[in-house]
C-alpha cells in the first residue's frame, strides 16, 4: 500500500494539533488520529446540564501581548475567538484557626502581605519576594525555542549570555522545593501553608516564582469557555491548513517495516500509511503497546520503571444552583482533621469555582471543583473506595465551609486516576506527564527522547517528552519535532499559513 500522506500524526493533544499545524505549514501533508471524539487531549472540558466543567486548565503561560509563548499561540491560531481573563491572586489557604493566606500575583503586595501574617519570617518573606520580581524579566521559553538537538555551539552562548543574569536565582530557587523552604519558615501557619502555594508541595521554588510573575505580567490568562475553547481554536487553524483529523480513530500498532515506521493500524484494522510517524499521546502506551516494547534502551525502560514522580487527582465537579462569585476563586482548605479518601488520609482539599466565566454555568449559579492529589493504586481492587461514594463523603465534609452545598448540587461530575487514563490515555491517569520536581528538573533541562533505538521515520511528542508538561512547552514540542523534520529535508521552517 502506498502511502496516503507524509505524515501521521497520533493523539490530537495540544502536541499532536501543534505539530500538525506546523507541518502544514511547512509544505506537508498530514493526518491526524485521536482516539476520543473531540480534540485538546487534557486541555478539555465537557458540558452536562448547562454547565461546563474543566478537565483541571488553571491558566496558560503566554497569553500576554509581546510575552514570552505568544507568538507560539499566534502562529497556533489560540486566539481566534478565544477571550482570556486574568486573576491578580493565584489562591488562598486557609487555615483551621481562621488563617489566610492569600496567594497575590504583585510581589510588593504579597511581601506585605506575608509579612503582616509572619512578622518573624521577614528575611524569608524577602528573599522569596525577590525571586518573584526577578522572574519577572526571565524568558522561560528561550529554553525551548529550538530543538536541543540541532542547536549549535553559537546557539549555546548566545543562550547562556541571555541566561546569565539570572544564573544566581536559578541556582538558588531550582534546587530548594516549596516543602523545603517552608521548613524554613518560623511562623506555625506560614510552615503548613505555604508547600500548598502552588497546589503540588515538591515543586521547584522557581516554578511558583515563574508562575506568579507571569500572572502579575499579564501573561497567564484562562481561556473564557474552558479549555476546549482554546484547543477547538487550534483544531481550527489546522483544519484551514488543510490537515485531516480523524476522531474516534484508536490506533492499535504503529507499523514497522525493515526498522522503519510506515503507518498505523487502527483498532478497527484500518491501516493507514505515511512517509513518517509521529506519536503524540502517552509515552509509556506508545513504547510498550503500539511498540510492543521492541524499541528501548537501559534509558528508556528506566524512564518508565515508575520511579519517577507523577501527579494524579481525584476531582468532583458540580454544577450547583448557588452563586460562588463573590468567593475566592481557588481555595485550599487545611483541614484540622484529615478525611480518608479511598482510604488514604488528606488533610488538604482545593476547591476551586469558575465564577470568573460565567459562561461555564447558568446565570446565578455557579460550577466548583474539589481537588485532591491521590495515587493510582489508591482506586485499584476491591479495597478501592467506590467514586461517587468519596465524592458524597467530600461533599458533606465541604458543607463545613459552604453551608447548604450539599442541597444545591445539580450535577456531579466524578474523576479519578483511573478514569483519566481511560479518558486521555495517560499512564496512571497522570496530568502533566513527569512531575517537575527539582529532582526531574534535569530531565527538563537535557530533554527525554523523541526517537527510539532501532527505528527509522518514527518521532515522540507530547507531555512525556517534556517534563513539567506545560501547555506552551508541549506545544513547542510539536512545533520543534517539524523545525528537526524540516531540517532532514533541508526546508526551511515556516510559521505562517501558506498562501
Amino acid at each position: 500500500m502506498a502511502p496516503t500522506a507524509d505524515i501521521i500524526i497520533i493523539g490530537a493533544g495540544i502536541s499532536g494539533l501543534a505539530a500538525g499545524c506546523y507541518a502544514q505549514m511547512n509544505g506537508y501533508r498530514s493526518v491526524i488520529f485521536e482516539a476520543h471524539d473531540q480534540p485538546g487531549g487534557l486541555c478539555t472540558a465537557w458540558t452536562r446540564q448547562g454547565y461546563t466543567f474543566d478537565a483541571g486548565i488553571h491558566y496558560i503561560f503566554g497569553t500576554g501581548e509581546g510575552q514570552p509563548f505568544y507568538e507560539l499561540w499566534r502562529e497556533l491560531g489560540a486566539f481566534e475567538g478565544v477571550e482570556f481573563t486574568n486573576q491578580t491572586e493565584f489562591m488562598q489557604i486557609h487555615g483551621g484557626q481562621g488563617e489566610v493566606l492569600r496567594v497575590h500575583s504583585q510581589p510588593d503586595k504579597l511581601e506585605a502581605h506575608l509579612r503582616e501574617l509572619a512578622p518573624e519570617d521577614a528575611k524569608l518573606i524577602a528573599g522569596f519576594c525577590n525571586g518573584v520580581r526577578k522572574f519577572k524579566e526571565f524568558d522561560l521559553s528561550m529554553l525551548q525555542q529550538k530543538p536541543k538537538s540541532l542547536m549549535t555551539a553559537a546557539d549555546w552562548a548566545r543562550m547562556g549570555k541571555q541566561v546569565l543574569p539570572f544564573m544566581g536565582v536559578l541556582g538558588k530557587w531550582s534546587q530548594l522545593s516549596l516543602s523545603d523552604l517552608a521548613g524554613q519558615a518560623k511562623n506555625p501557619f506560614l510552615r503548613r501553608a505555604m508547600p500548598h502555594m502552588f497546589a503540588w508541595p515538591d515543586v521547584p521554588v522557581m516554578v511558583g516564582m515563574s508562575l506568579l510573575a507571569y500572572l502579575d505580567n499579564g501573561n497567564a490568562g484562562s481561556p473564557v469557555g474552558g479549555a476546549i475553547a482554546f484547543a477547538r481554536a487550534i483544531e481550527q487553524r489546522y483544519l484551514e491548513l488543510g490537515g485531516e483529523i480523524h476522531y474516534a480513530a484508536p490506533v492499535d500498532r504503529v507499523l514497522v517495516e525493515n526498522g522503519q515506521a510506515v503507518g498505523v493500524r487502527l483498532v478497527n484494522s484500518d491501516e493507514h500509511r505515511a512517509d513518517r510517524v509521529i506519536s503524540a499521546c502517552d509515552g509509556r502506551r506508545t513504547i510498550f503497546d503500539l511498540l510492543k516494547g521492541e524499541y528501548i534502551n537501559r534509558r528508556i525502560e528506566k524512564l518508565y520503571d515508575g520511579h519517577l514522580p507523577m501527579h494524579s487527582q481525584f476531582q468532583v465537579s458540580l454544577g450547583v444552583n448557588m452563586d460562588f462569585s463573590h468567593r475566592p476563586h481557588w481555595v485550599t482548605h487545611l483541614l484540622e482533621e484529615s478525611i480518608a479518601i479511598a482510604n488514604q488520609p488528606h488533610a488538604e482539599i482545593g476547591v476551586k469555582h469558575y465564577g470568573f466565566d460565567p459562561s461555564l454555568a447558568p446565570a446565578g449559579k455557579s460550577v466548583v471543583s474539589f481537588m485532591v492529589t491521590t495515587h493510582y493504586s489508591d482506586w485499584q481492587g476491591s479495597h478501592a473506595a467506590h467514586p461517587n461514594q468519596a465524592a458524597e463523603m467530600l461533599i458533606g465534609r465541604m458543607e463545613e465551609f459552604y453551608t447548604g452545598l450539599g442541597a444545591a448540587v445539580e450535577n456531579m461530575e466524578v474523576t479519578t486516576p483511573l478514569s483519566y487514563e481511560k479518558l486521555t490515555g495517560n499512564w496512571q491517569g497522570a496530568s502533566c506527564g513527569w512531575l517537575l520536581t527539582k529532582d526531574t528538573l534535569p530531565l527538563m533541562i537535557k530533554g527525554v527522547p523523541k526517537r527510539l533505538p532501532g527505528l527509522d521515520s518514527f518521532y515522540m511528542v507530547s507531555q512525556w517528552t517534556e517534563p513539567g508538561g506545560s501547555l506552551p512547552i508541549v506545544a513547542l514540542s510539536g512545533r520543534n519535532m517539524i523545525f528537526e523534520i524540516c531540517r532532514e529535508d533541508g526546508r526551511a521552517f515556516e510559521t505562517t499559513m501558506p498562501s
